[in-house]
């Protein structure tokens, strides 16, 4: 397992000097002597030290990957305990098959198999073989660092240790976990270890003035990087304000009726709201052009139907291996649906413009088409997180 401390140390990577100069600005959030450091800093951080990619606004269960090794990025104050019981995963949208499902047994392993569910799509998705935690404990005017094992849960060795009712205790053998109903969360227990590496964190009185003088320090304001056109295409469709995946369309378009249909037959619907919006984003109806998954396959694709409504593949399997193979873990024949979406967390894509002929497909998670449009509509321009 990689020990991310030491390989800064070694390799001079500056992340930690990094993290303690964010550490220095705690003042900013809080009286306290333990230091203040937003999850968001330290991922970007972490992937900007050690050239990890960013996985972090797929929503998915890993935050970064360093060629095939999944990365779980965390941060939770310390308290003085030996350990701490940490958020895993939300199941927010999956909150009514929670709550009508009254047998404990039956419920964690639900739980259990979602997680784990999780975990087997972002490693198919983005090639991913083995996975660990790396984690940040912050303690009075100190910093802890360490990494921990990224297991799925053992659904064969599951037993309930406390049953209250709000919370579900319960264990796999490797690690304890917590199900909280209330908000549709699972928790898992991290052990401190007594080994870990610790540095001294300082924590400046005033660093206001330190904001005041950053132009000094810096010399010049470096010009932001111009970010890449994106659009942000929903799997979905909204009828009566019902969200539905059509059965006979877009996903599950080799169910159309009429003539015999192949399993593999998919496309990705363009709402009205992105042709209007977005003209030229794509090239021009039955133009060719590249569009390249996050694990670097190359499918050729296309703006198909009338008004250009759809965005196609040729072969069409090649976006059907992509998105109801790997990413919706969709079987050949088998419809796609809110409830399965639901369980994946994806319910869009996002598709980023390299230049005119090049672009990048990815997934997204729940309640992002709804975010973009809204941007859109209420303020006119993009921003990616």
């Amino acid at each position: 397992m990689i020990n991310f401390f030491e390989k800064d140390q070694k390799e001079d990577r500056k992340y930690i000097k990094l993290i303690l100069a964010v550490s220095k600005l705690s003042r900013l959030f809080s009286d306290s002597d333990t230091p203040y450091i937003y999850y968001r800093a330290m991922e970007n951080l972490f992937c900007y030290c050690f050239n990890a990619e960013n996985l972090s606004r797929s929503d998915i269960a890993f935050d970064a990957k360093i060629n095939n090794i999944g990365i779980g990025l965390k941060t939770f104050l310390g308290d003085g305990k030996k350990y701490s019981f940490e958020k895993i995963a939300e199941f927010n949208k999956l909150s009514t098959n929670i709550n009508d499902n009254k047998d404990s047994e039956k419920l964690i392993n639900y739980i259990s198999e979602c997680r784990n569910d999780r975990i087997d799509i972002a490693n198919d998705l983005y090639g991913i073989d083995e996975a660990l935690y790396h984690i940040i404990v912050r303690r009075k005017n100190k910093l802890i660092f360490f990494e921990s094992d990224y297991n799925k849960i053992n659904i064969s060795n599951l037993e309930i240790v406390d049953n209250k009712r709000n919370i579900i205790d319960f264990t796999d053998g490797r690690h304890f976990y917590k199900f909280n109903f209330s908000k549709s969360t699972l928790f898992r227990k991290f052990d401190i270890p007594e080994n870990s590496n610790q540095i001294e964190a300082v924590i400046l009185d005033n660093p206001a003035d330190l904001l005041l003088h950053i132009d000094e320090i810096t010399g010049i304001l470096q010009t932001k990087q111009p970010q890449k056109e994106y659009i942000i295409l929903p799997l979905y469709t909204t009828q009566k304000n019902r969200k539905i995946v059509q059965e006979k369309s877009a996903l599950n378009q080799w169910n159309a009726q009429g003539r015999k249909r192949n399993p593999d037959e998919v496309y990705i619907a363009l709402p009205s709201f992105i042709r209007k919006n977005f003209p030229n984003f794509f090239p021009k109806r039955k133009d060719n052009f590249i569009i390249k998954t996050p694990l670097g396959e190359t499918l050729n694709a296309s703006i198909c139907q009338d008004n250009g409504k759809a965005l196609m593949t040729n072969p069409n399997k090649a976006l059907s291996k992509w998105l109801l193979r790997t990413a919706l873990r969709l079987k050949e024949y088998e419809l796609a649906t809110m409830e399965k979406l639901e369980n994946c967390n994806i319910d869009s894509v996002i598709i980023e413009k390299e230049n005119d002929g090049i672009y990048h497909i990815d997934i997204r998670p729940f309640g992002s088409y709804e975010k973009f449009k809204e941007t859109i509509e209420n303020r006119g321009n993009i921003e990616l997180e």
